[in-house]
């Protein structure tokens, strides 16, 4: 007789640790870059062999999984600097194979030939790595005609550029996601620093500072998704009504990276006045409504109409930012801590699409 079906058990360790919840998400944001990668590989390699006769086209589907890839930036002209990168190479390869044939030597050769091209044309790292990988494609694959794989490298490349366009990423979901996230990340820190204030904790104080220095990767994500939405949609026609509010989240942006400057030098001032150990309840309720309205700010990115309540927010707090009458009796320090923070203010108003100028005016003259 035999016994039961025996089962392998799973270690609990592992069923805790396992969350398919990141992995989901990768593969949600990774979906019209598939589609890109898969349309452009399988079209330009079709067109190569049953259009032009080409016997093995692999080149034509290399450059194009190679030039758009699965990141974040895929600008028109990132794409195009590395389908050059592509070409170069496959041409450094292809002249190398006319003068001195295939070999190891020769493969040698053409890598080596091949970086130093492509780093004298390009200060960028990944185009001559790119270039390597196709000249070693070109030594290593014999051909049936010289120059062959060039033409399919073109078409690989112009393929990776019409899907760009006409299958665009959608750069206006992205940008919001990480302007979010810097708003989510100035909510943190100056939540920080007015607890910090309530309590005379100095402790808190410098992890607010710590979370104010820790935002400038954020605003850099942020720049960098609006910079390729900015581009692909000057050349999209599907992404024409994104043009706008691209435009408005980068002017939003601009604004906010200032404003998280001026949030470093309120955090500085913050520790200073938190080493004494007392509580600065005005300065916390201050600082707290400037964070409502830039939480307001925050709600606006993807709601225009959302702009007027974060302007009159953030006006409201801007007219009772003098030093002097907000709290007469107080310290040089505490009244400083006030000042620093109009031009966060001011800031905050512009990022509202308010003029400099009526910003400027919004806080009383000192």
């Amino acid at each position: 007789m035999t016994g039961p079906p025996t089962t392998t058990a799973i270690p609990t360790g592992w069923r805790t640790r396992f969350d398919p919840r990141p992995a989901l998400v990768r593969v949600r944001d990774s979906g019209i870059p598939i589609v890109q990668i898969v349309v452009a590989a399988t079209g330009s390699y079709a067109f190569a062999h049953y259009v032009l006769g080409h016997p093995a086209p692999l080149l034509a589907a290399t450059v194009t999984v190679g030039s758009l890839g699965l990141v974040r930036d895929a600008r028109p002209r990132r794409v195009l600097e590395t389908v050059l990168g592509m070409l170069v190479g496959i041409l450094v390869a292809e002249l190398l194979l006319i003068v001195t044939g295939s070999g190891w030597w020769q493969l040698a050769l053409a890598l080596g030939l091949t970086l130093v091209v492509s780093r004298f044309l390009s200060a960028q790292a990944s185009f001559a790595i790119a270039a390597a990988i196709q000249s070693l494609i070109v030594m290593v694959i014999p051909a049936t005609a010289p120059f062959l794989r060039l033409v399919d490298g073109i078409i690989g490349g112009i393929a990776a550029l019409l899907v760009t366009a006409l299958i665009p990423r959608n750069p206006l979901r992205d940008a919001l996601r990480e302007g979010r996230a810097v708003f989510a990340a100035v909510d943190r820190t100056s939540a920080a620093l007015v607890q910090a204030l309530r309590r005379g904790d100095r402790l808190r104080a410098e992890r607010g500072l710590e979370k104010a220095r820790a935002l400038q990767p954020l605003l850099d994500e942020w720049r960098s998704s609006l910079e390729s939405g900015r581009a692909i949609a000057k050349i999209s026609p599907f992404l024409r009504r994104q043009r706008f509010d691209l435009e408005r989240q980068d002017r939003i942006r601009e604004s906010t990276e200032l404003a998280t400057r001026n949030l470093r030098v309120v955090a500085r001032r913050v520790v200073y006045l938190c080493d004494d150990g007392t509580a600065r309840p005005v300065s916390a309720d201050v600082l707290a409504e400037i964070v409502r309205g830039a939480g307001f700010v925050s709600d606006s990115l993807d709601d225009i109409s959302l702009e007027p309540a974060a302007r009159a927010a953030l006006v409201a707090v801007a007219s009772r930012l003098d030093p002097a009458e907000l709290m007469p009796d107080a310290s040089l320090g505490d009244q400083n801590l006030v000042a620093a923070m109009r031009p966060l203010v001011v800031d905050l108003l512009t990022a509202t699409g308010m003029p400099p100028g009526d910003a400027r005016a919004a806080v009383p003259r000192i």
